[in-house]
């Protein structure tokens, strides 16, 4: 992990297309300004690993689901 110490409107330019720049700063909170291509994400950390939850519960749901609809399926063939 690179650890930076950067003052108000200082930046960090992350490749060519991406600036985070540090807007304020009161207290222990801090304000940056993020600078990126539309297609690139930006989520807050919290927000990303609720997304990340939920894909992961959102994948093995239909892996389930899949074998339930098989065993339906298999089931209402059985009976014709």
């Amino acid at each position: 992990m690179l650890v930076l110490t950067r003052k108000v409107d200082e930046s960090v330019n992350i490749g060519d297309d991406i600036v985070i720049k540090v807007v304020e700063v009161n207290g222990l909170n801090i304000k940056l300004g993020i600078e990126a291509p539309r297609h690139v994400k930006v989520y807050r950390g919290e927000i990303y690993e609720k997304i990340r939850e939920e894909n992961l519960k959102s994948a093995l749901g239909r892996s389930s689901d899949l074998s339930n609809a098989a065993a339906l399926w298999k089931r209402a063939g059985s009976k014709e």
